[in-house]
């Protein structure tokens, strides 16, 4: 698995901000709706998304910094290897594997034994001392497992085909509309075997969302930051507006200002029988090229704005 620091492009001390703009760029760039058909910009995409999605997040990106990949597995955790690391006497390894799609433990002790760690293993493992094995038929453990959809796919729902580890079969897995960050899809019958002739476990998928470009998502609400033109804002317009379900045509009020929010009922997410609302944001965008006509023309919008903008701002 690559360095998530090299997939955004940015140093190991880089700040949120950076992080922020690195992601912005590529995002912007690999987007599958300006690569459609490329699979190899599509397969980037997706990875530069995991990679923000870590790394924005400040306790997400201190244990990665710390144990790496391992810690952003479904369940990792720190205290509980610290102590097996301090119990291994500072000079043992801890390193983590996947087996059959669990997250196991495997510990290097060079010439040492096991012995003496049994009550540590359990407390990592959650289970009982090695040795004491259940007579009867018990269900197999539920496996966990992630995976990452790009945002509008958490939005609209999708299906994924996924390959489990260690050769097994391919599973279907429905991902449904209205997904968000850190829920559960559960697949029955894929996850480990049970023991003395038990029922397997479950399948459990655990869904990331990766950002958008220029919309984010608060619950069920969906927030876009919309650049209209001066003459848009001044004379008012009617704009196209993209939303989940389709563009729809936004009234633009007449003297609009820069920062003023518009909602727009009902064309959020939709989730089962919920539905929340788009809060878009006017940004007046000025001209960024220069020109003798417009100069003249801010001149004179100049020297047509009497008002002094600022009168009111007091400390």
């Amino acid at each position: 698995m690559p360095d998530l620091y090299q997939e955004l492009g940015v140093a190991k001390d880089a700040s949120v901000e950076d992080i922020k703009k690195a992601y912005r760029k590529l995002a912007s760039k690999l987007h599958p709706d300006k690569n459609p058909g490329d699979d190899k910009a599509e397969s980037r995409f997706k990875l530069v998304n995991r990679a923000y999605h870590v790394l924005s997040d400040p306790e997400k990106r201190k244990l990665y910094d710390e144990f790496g990949e391992d810690a952003l597995r479904e369940g990792f955790d720190a205290d509980a290897v610290r102590a097996y690391r301090r119990a291994a006497g500072g000079g043992g390894r801890v390193r983590f594997r996947r087996n059959g799609g669990n997250v196991n433990f495997e510990e290097i002790f060079g010439n040492q034994g096991a012995g003496g760690f049994g009550d540590l293993f359990g407390d990592l493992f959650g289970g009982a001392a090695r040795g004491r094995r259940p007579q009867t038929a018990t269900k197999g453990s539920d496996v966990i497992s992630e995976v990452t959809v790009d945002f509008v796919s958490a939005l609209r729902g999708a299906e994924l085909r996924l390959r489990l580890q260690d050769g097994g079969s391919e599973v279907t897995v429905r991902v449904p509309p209205g997904a968000g960050e850190g829920d559960k899809v559960r697949v029955p019958g894929h996850g480990a075997p049970g023991a003395f002739g038990g029922p397997p476990g479950d399948l459990l998928i655990v869904v990331h969302v990766g950002p958008h470009p220029y919309f984010e998502r608060d619950g069920l609400d969906l927030y876009l930051d919309l650049p209209i033109t001066v003459a848009e804002a001044y004379h008012g317009a009617k704009i196209r507006v993209p939303t989940p379900e389709g563009d729809v045509t936004l009234s633009v009020p007449r003297h609009a200002q820069s920062g003023q929010v518009v909602r727009l009922k009902g064309r959020g997410v939709k989730r089962k029988n919920e539905q929340g609302d788009l809060y878009v944001r006017f940004l007046v965008r000025t001209p960024d090229q220069e020109s003798r006509e417009l100069d003249q023309a801010v001149e004179a919008f100049s020297a047509a704005q009497s008002e002094d903008v600022r009168a009111k701002i007091r400390f």
